[in-house]
């Protein structure tokens, strides 16, 4: 009797385990993908990324995940059509060439309860870099308009130096070479 009952007190604690680790959609709609980058030391440019695709894994319990962004660089939106079509050209981003960037986390850092930073690996132009995305915000809740499904999120943010990636276009003119990045993740739980 106290094998059986042993024996299901560890399937019991097994599952619960196991039940902790989920998979999260990114929500598109309340995702985006913008970056800053100084000009001439005056003004800043900026711009966004309107299409984006992606799944997270969170184990809150292990404080593991891993986390899959891709991003569409030809959907990049400054509010300016010509500056768009020279960021899209061969001299920055070449997205004739490179039509995505992707970020690939697999290192979650915790404080507490709530997810720090995540470490991972950016592929943009065809070059792959290190890149650690700082969580500002993080936080899961159960939506209220879909159903009361769980949705976890936050703003992460990073600066890299964009001429590792082969985007030194203005670096000679002045330009700075560092590039800082906020992603706005929104996913749900699937």
């Amino acid at each position: 009797m106290k094998k059986a009952l042993l024996l299901a007190s560890l399937i019991a604690v097994a599952g619960l385990a196991q039940a902790q680790s989920a998979t999260y959609a990114i929500d598109p709609t309340h995702t985006y993908a913008t970056f800053e980058m100084k000009h001439f030391g005056t003004s800043t440019n900026r711009g966004r990324f309107d299409k984006k695709e992606g799944t997270v894994q969170l184990d809150k319990a292990a404080k593991t995940g891993k986390v899959e962004i891709t991003i569409d660089m030809n959907s990049i939106d400054t509010g300016f059509s010509k500056f768009d079509s020279h960021l899209k050209s061969a001299e920055i981003f070449d997205s004739a060439k490179f039509p995505t960037a992707k970020f690939v986390g697999t290192k979650f850092n915790f404080t507490g309860d709530k997810v720090a930073s995540i470490d991972g690996e950016l592929t943009l132009k065809g070059k792959t870099g290190p890149v650690t995305l700082k969580a500002v915000n993080f936080n899961c809740y159960e939506s209220p308009m879909l159903n009361k499904r769980e949705v976890c999120g936050g703003d992460f943010e990073t600066t890299f130096d964009r001429t590792a990636f082969g985007a030194d276009y203005g670096v000679a003119y002045g330009f700075p070479k560092e590039v800082k990045v906020v992603i706005q993740v929104e996913a749900i739980k699937q």
